[in-house]
Protein backbone atom coordinates (compact mmCIF):
# COMPACT_ATOMS: atom_id res chain seq x y z
CA UNK A 1 0.00 0.00 0.00
CA UNK A 2 2.57 2.41 0.97
CA UNK A 3 4.60 1.40 -1.87
CA UNK A 4 1.90 1.86 -4.13
CA UNK A 5 1.68 5.42 -3.14
CA UNK A 6 5.06 6.28 -3.41
CA UNK A 7 5.33 4.83 -7.24
CA UNK A 8 2.57 7.50 -8.08
CA UNK A 9 4.78 10.43 -6.57
CA UNK A 10 8.12 9.21 -8.36
CA UNK A 11 6.08 8.95 -11.50
CA UNK A 12 4.48 12.90 -11.27
CA UNK A 13 8.08 13.82 -12.10
CA UNK A 14 8.22 11.14 -15.35
CA UNK A 15 8.54 12.56 -18.73
CA UNK A 16 5.47 14.55 -19.77
CA UNK A 17 3.42 15.62 -23.08
CA UNK A 18 4.18 18.04 -25.58
CA UNK A 19 3.37 21.50 -25.00
CA UNK A 20 -0.14 23.26 -26.93
CA UNK A 21 0.85 25.89 -29.03
CA UNK A 22 -0.69 28.42 -26.99
CA UNK A 23 0.07 27.92 -23.65
CA UNK A 24 2.36 30.10 -21.95
CA UNK A 25 6.20 30.20 -22.62
CA UNK A 26 7.93 31.88 -19.10
CA UNK A 27 5.45 30.79 -15.92
CA UNK A 28 6.40 32.08 -12.32
CA UNK A 29 4.55 30.46 -9.39
CA UNK A 30 4.62 32.59 -5.96
CA UNK A 31 2.84 29.95 -4.01
CA UNK A 32 3.95 27.02 -2.52
CA UNK A 33 0.88 24.95 -3.49
CA UNK A 34 1.10 25.92 -7.41
CA UNK A 35 4.76 25.51 -6.98
CA UNK A 36 4.42 21.97 -6.82
CA UNK A 37 1.40 21.81 -9.26
CA UNK A 38 3.13 23.12 -11.42
CA UNK A 39 6.24 21.45 -10.75
CA UNK A 40 4.20 17.84 -12.16
CA UNK A 41 2.29 19.37 -14.87
CA UNK A 42 4.91 22.16 -16.79
CA UNK A 43 6.79 21.41 -20.05
CA UNK A 44 10.82 21.08 -19.70
CA UNK A 45 11.66 25.29 -19.81
CA UNK A 46 7.82 26.62 -19.00
CA UNK A 47 8.21 27.32 -15.50
CA UNK A 48 10.94 29.77 -14.97
CA UNK A 49 10.61 30.13 -10.78
CA UNK A 50 9.14 29.02 -7.96
CA UNK A 51 8.70 30.32 -4.40
CA UNK A 52 11.12 30.07 -2.03
CA UNK A 53 8.98 28.14 0.38
CA UNK A 54 8.75 25.31 -2.41
CA UNK A 55 12.43 24.90 -0.94
CA UNK A 56 10.86 24.29 3.01
CA UNK A 57 11.77 20.41 3.31
CA UNK A 58 8.58 20.65 6.20
CA UNK A 59 5.82 22.33 4.32
CA UNK A 60 7.13 21.15 0.28
CA UNK A 61 7.03 17.45 -0.79
CA UNK A 62 9.39 18.31 -3.70
CA UNK A 63 12.20 20.26 -2.42
CA UNK A 64 14.76 18.58 -4.82
CA UNK A 65 12.66 19.24 -7.93
CA UNK A 66 12.68 22.90 -6.64
CA UNK A 67 16.14 23.22 -6.38
CA UNK A 68 16.78 22.94 -10.03
CA UNK A 69 14.67 26.46 -10.39
CA UNK A 70 15.16 30.06 -9.63
CA UNK A 71 13.46 31.04 -6.10
CA UNK A 72 11.47 34.23 -6.04
CA UNK A 73 10.01 35.80 -2.36
CA UNK A 74 6.35 36.32 -3.74
CA UNK A 75 6.48 40.03 -4.58
CA UNK A 76 5.51 41.76 -7.41
CA UNK A 77 7.93 43.92 -8.02
CA UNK A 78 10.35 41.07 -8.11
CA UNK A 79 8.15 38.90 -10.07
CA UNK A 80 7.62 41.88 -12.53
CA UNK A 81 11.19 41.97 -13.86
CA UNK A 82 11.00 38.16 -14.62
CA UNK A 83 9.06 38.90 -17.39
CA UNK A 84 6.69 36.41 -16.92
CA UNK A 85 3.29 34.98 -19.68
CA UNK A 86 1.75 33.83 -16.84
CA UNK A 87 1.78 34.10 -12.74
CA UNK A 88 0.44 31.62 -10.39
CA UNK A 89 -1.26 32.32 -7.23
CA UNK A 90 -2.71 31.09 -4.53
CA UNK A 91 -6.29 32.83 -3.15
CA UNK A 92 -4.42 33.59 0.22
CA UNK A 93 -1.62 34.99 -2.12
CA UNK A 94 -1.30 38.80 -0.96
CA UNK A 95 -4.21 40.75 -2.45
CA UNK A 96 -2.08 43.79 -2.81
CA UNK A 97 0.91 41.59 -5.10
CA UNK A 98 -2.12 39.95 -7.02
CA UNK A 99 -3.50 43.08 -8.06
CA UNK A 100 -0.40 45.11 -9.18
CA UNK A 101 0.88 42.18 -11.48
CA UNK A 102 -2.76 42.63 -12.94
CA UNK A 103 -2.35 46.17 -13.27
CA UNK A 104 1.16 45.92 -15.18
CA UNK A 105 -0.83 43.60 -17.18
CA UNK A 106 0.51 40.16 -16.30
CA UNK A 107 -2.12 37.29 -16.15
CA UNK A 108 -2.33 35.85 -12.96
CA UNK A 109 -4.39 32.30 -12.39
CA UNK A 110 -5.50 31.97 -8.60
CA UNK A 111 -6.09 28.49 -7.14
CA UNK A 112 -8.60 28.10 -4.34
CA UNK A 113 -6.90 25.33 -1.60
CA UNK A 114 -7.89 21.52 -1.56
CA UNK A 115 -10.40 21.18 0.82
CA UNK A 116 -11.01 17.55 -0.52
CA UNK A 117 -9.36 14.78 -2.74
CA UNK A 118 -11.82 15.60 -5.52
CA UNK A 119 -10.53 19.01 -5.08
CA UNK A 120 -6.60 17.54 -5.27
CA UNK A 121 -8.41 16.52 -9.03
CA UNK A 122 -9.93 19.85 -9.62
CA UNK A 123 -6.78 21.74 -9.29
CA UNK A 124 -3.99 19.44 -11.24
CA UNK A 125 -7.16 19.41 -14.04
CA UNK A 126 -6.67 23.88 -13.02
CA UNK A 127 -2.95 23.88 -13.67
CA UNK A 128 -3.40 21.88 -16.65
CA UNK A 129 -5.72 24.14 -18.40
CA UNK A 130 -3.85 27.33 -17.46
CA UNK A 131 -0.34 25.77 -18.58
CA UNK A 132 -2.00 24.71 -21.87
CA UNK A 133 -1.02 21.07 -20.92
CA UNK A 134 -4.34 19.22 -20.46
CA UNK A 135 -3.12 16.24 -21.75
CA UNK A 136 -0.32 15.56 -19.13
CA UNK A 137 -2.66 16.69 -16.31
CA UNK A 138 -5.34 13.93 -17.29
CA UNK A 139 -2.32 11.72 -16.83
CA UNK A 140 -1.94 12.53 -13.72
CA UNK A 141 -5.35 12.45 -12.73
CA UNK A 142 -5.62 8.93 -14.16
CA UNK A 143 -2.69 7.90 -11.87
CA UNK A 144 -3.96 9.46 -8.42
CA UNK A 145 -7.74 8.04 -8.83
CA UNK A 146 -5.91 4.47 -9.65
CA UNK A 147 -3.70 5.06 -6.79
CA UNK A 148 -5.95 6.13 -4.69
CA UNK A 149 -8.04 3.05 -5.53
CA UNK A 150 -5.47 0.55 -4.84
CA UNK A 151 -5.11 2.40 -0.88
CA UNK A 152 -8.55 1.19 0.21
CA UNK A 153 -8.58 -1.12 2.66
CA UNK A 154 -11.21 -2.74 4.18
CA UNK A 155 -11.44 -0.48 7.83
CA UNK A 156 -13.12 -2.20 10.96
CA UNK A 157 -16.49 -1.47 11.87
CA UNK A 158 -15.69 0.75 14.85
CA UNK A 159 -12.81 3.17 13.35
CA UNK A 160 -9.78 4.30 15.87
CA UNK A 161 -10.61 7.60 16.77
CA UNK A 162 -7.78 10.41 16.62
CA UNK A 163 -7.74 13.58 17.03
CA UNK A 164 -5.36 16.23 14.59
CA UNK A 165 -3.56 19.04 17.02
CA UNK A 166 -1.75 21.77 15.45
CA UNK A 167 0.41 24.69 16.70
CA UNK A 168 -1.87 26.63 19.26
CA UNK A 169 -4.14 24.29 19.44
CA UNK A 170 -6.04 23.85 16.01
CA UNK A 171 -7.62 20.85 14.51
CA UNK A 172 -9.64 19.89 10.76
CA UNK A 173 -12.97 18.00 11.16
CA UNK A 174 -14.70 16.41 8.26
CA UNK A 175 -14.69 19.21 5.59
CA UNK A 176 -11.14 19.98 5.51
CA UNK A 177 -8.48 17.77 2.99
CA UNK A 178 -6.66 16.51 6.15
CA UNK A 179 -10.41 15.50 7.39
CA UNK A 180 -10.88 13.55 4.23
CA UNK A 181 -7.82 11.72 4.44
CA UNK A 182 -8.55 10.30 7.75
CA UNK A 183 -11.52 9.12 6.95
CA UNK A 184 -9.87 7.39 3.68
CA UNK A 185 -7.70 5.96 5.79
CA UNK A 186 -10.77 4.23 7.96
CA UNK A 187 -10.05 6.87 11.19
CA UNK A 188 -12.76 8.55 13.35
CA UNK A 189 -11.95 12.45 13.34
CA UNK A 190 -12.50 13.54 17.39
CA UNK A 191 -12.62 17.03 16.05
CA UNK A 192 -16.00 16.65 13.94
CA UNK A 193 -17.12 14.61 16.95
CA UNK A 194 -16.86 18.26 19.22
CA UNK A 195 -18.00 20.59 16.77
CA UNK A 196 -15.01 21.36 14.75
CA UNK A 197 -16.08 20.48 11.14
CA UNK A 198 -14.47 22.93 9.09
CA UNK A 199 -11.56 23.72 11.90
CA UNK A 200 -11.32 25.78 14.43
CA UNK A 201 -9.17 25.81 17.88
CA UNK A 202 -9.45 23.06 19.84
CA UNK A 203 -9.29 23.51 23.51
CA UNK A 204 -6.28 21.30 25.59
CA UNK A 205 -9.58 20.85 27.54
CA UNK A 206 -11.88 19.21 25.25
CA UNK A 207 -9.31 17.37 23.81
CA UNK A 208 -8.59 15.58 26.82
CA UNK A 209 -12.20 14.87 27.46
CA UNK A 210 -12.84 13.84 24.29
CA UNK A 211 -10.14 10.64 25.27
CA UNK A 212 -8.99 10.26 21.52
CA UNK A 213 -7.24 7.12 20.80
CA UNK A 214 -4.13 9.13 19.78
CA UNK A 215 -3.57 12.51 19.12
CA UNK A 216 -1.76 12.95 15.57
CA UNK A 217 0.81 16.37 15.54
CA UNK A 218 2.46 17.88 12.92
CA UNK A 219 6.20 18.57 12.32
CA UNK A 220 8.08 20.66 14.78
CA UNK A 221 8.76 23.88 13.78
CA UNK A 222 13.09 24.80 14.12
CA UNK A 223 13.68 26.73 17.40
CA UNK A 224 11.13 27.31 20.03
CA UNK A 225 8.28 28.52 19.16
CA UNK A 226 4.84 29.64 21.45
CA UNK A 227 2.81 28.37 19.26
CA UNK A 228 4.29 24.91 18.81
CA UNK A 229 4.35 24.70 23.09
CA UNK A 230 1.03 23.48 23.25
CA UNK A 231 1.75 20.00 21.73
CA UNK A 232 4.28 19.51 24.02
CA UNK A 233 2.07 19.55 26.64
CA UNK A 234 2.16 16.59 28.84
CA UNK A 235 -1.70 16.02 28.44
CA UNK A 236 -0.65 15.43 24.51
CA UNK A 237 2.02 12.73 25.40
CA UNK A 238 -0.78 10.73 27.71
CA UNK A 239 -3.38 10.99 24.63
CA UNK A 240 -0.76 9.69 22.18
CA UNK A 241 0.22 6.37 24.70
CA UNK A 242 3.56 5.75 22.86
CA UNK A 243 1.51 4.99 19.56
CA UNK A 244 4.17 4.96 16.39
CA UNK A 245 3.51 7.50 13.48
CA UNK A 246 1.34 9.59 15.62
CA UNK A 247 3.17 12.76 13.64
CA UNK A 248 2.30 13.57 10.43
CA UNK A 249 4.54 14.99 7.50
CA UNK A 250 3.47 18.31 6.86
CA UNK A 251 4.80 18.39 3.20
CA UNK A 252 2.15 15.36 2.20
CA UNK A 253 -0.54 17.24 3.86
CA UNK A 254 -0.49 20.83 3.26
CA UNK A 255 -1.48 21.12 -0.33
CA UNK A 256 -3.57 19.41 -2.73
CA UNK A 257 -1.38 17.44 -4.64
CA UNK A 258 -0.99 13.68 -5.34
CA UNK A 259 1.57 13.17 -2.59
CA UNK A 260 -1.60 13.28 -0.39
CA UNK A 261 -1.42 9.70 -0.98
CA UNK A 262 1.06 9.29 0.94
CA UNK A 263 -0.42 10.77 4.26
CA UNK A 264 -3.22 8.32 3.06
CA UNK A 265 -0.97 5.62 3.28
CA UNK A 266 0.53 7.33 6.53
CA UNK A 267 -2.87 6.87 8.40
CA UNK A 268 -3.76 3.59 7.10
CA UNK A 269 -0.49 2.16 8.83
CA UNK A 270 -1.61 4.05 11.97
CA UNK A 271 -5.04 2.83 11.88
CA UNK A 272 -3.60 -0.33 11.89
CA UNK A 273 -1.37 -0.24 14.54
CA UNK A 274 -4.38 0.85 16.85
CA UNK A 275 -6.52 -2.13 15.71
CA UNK A 276 -3.13 -4.35 16.67
CA UNK A 277 -3.09 -2.09 20.04
CA UNK A 278 -6.47 -3.07 20.89
CA UNK A 279 -6.72 -6.59 20.51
Amino acid sequence: MRVAALSLCAAVWAATAPTWADSPARVVSINVCTDQLAMLVADSGQLVSVSQLASDPRISAMTEQAARYPANSSRAEEVYLMRPDLVLAGSFTARATVDMLRRLDIPVAVFDPAYSLADVRDRLVQMGDVLGREVRAAGLVAEFDATLESLRDAAAATPPRVALYYANGYTSGENTLAGQILDYAGLANVATEQGFAAGGFMPLEVLAMATPETVITGSPYRGPARAEEIKSHPVIGVLQRGVPRARLADRDWTCGTPFVLRAIADMTELRRALQEDAQ
